[in-house]
């Protein structure tokens, strides 16, 4: 399970935990509730150790995103070659090419799907980081400003409520 449908799967819990607070506290109590809310997808996409990440992970799996993209352009030059010189081979060179283009073909296959894993299991590594660093950051927001609640998704969130920038300043200063 992804950090992302963690985080989603929490939601529920979240606007449940919430709603039983507000039912459970006196009408009068309710105003002195401090809530905020954290945009994480934003905080995932947009923040400096989020954009940091995606740089690393870039640089990490370009040699293999080039090897396969070449291997691909090879194997097309064989397909294409093979189609033009069907009609003058013989039948036992025409099968050995073929046989030739589609061992190469799954092998392209398989190293594909492997960097596809290894590169969903990096990002899902690095975010996770990510993730981490703000959840810490909320916390120390949270400490600092007293909050009584702070909701990470949410169908919707009052701009007023929304401290998703301050995370996001706190996170990108402590990048640098």
């Amino acid at each position: 399970m992804t950090t992302t449908s963690k985080l989603v799967k929490s939601l529920g819990a979240a606007a449940l935990a919430t709603a039983a607070i507000c039912a459970a506290v006196p009408a009068s109590a309710q105003e002195a509730t401090r809530i905020a809310a954290v945009n994480s997808e934003r905080i995932l996409r947009d923040s400096q150790p989020a954009k940091a990440a995606q740089v690393k992970l870039e640089q990490e799996f370009s040699k293999r995103d080039r090897e396969l993209q070449d291997m691909a352009q090879k194997i097309k030059g064989m397909a294409d070659k093979l189609d033009k010189d069907t009609a003058v081979l013989a039948d036992s060179d025409r099968q050995r090419r073929q046989r030739e283009v589609a061992d190469m073909d799954r092998e392209f296959q398989r190293k594909q799907r492997e960097f596809r894993e290894d590169l969903n299991q990096r990002r899902n590594e690095e975010l996770a980081q990510v993730l981490e660093r703000a959840n810490r950051v909320i916390r120390q927001l949270a400490e600092q400003r007293k909050y009584d609640l702070i909701v990470q998704e949410a169908v919707y969130v009052n701009p007023r409520i929304d401290i998703t920038d301050d995370v996001m300043k706190a996170l990108n200063a402590g990048a640098r």
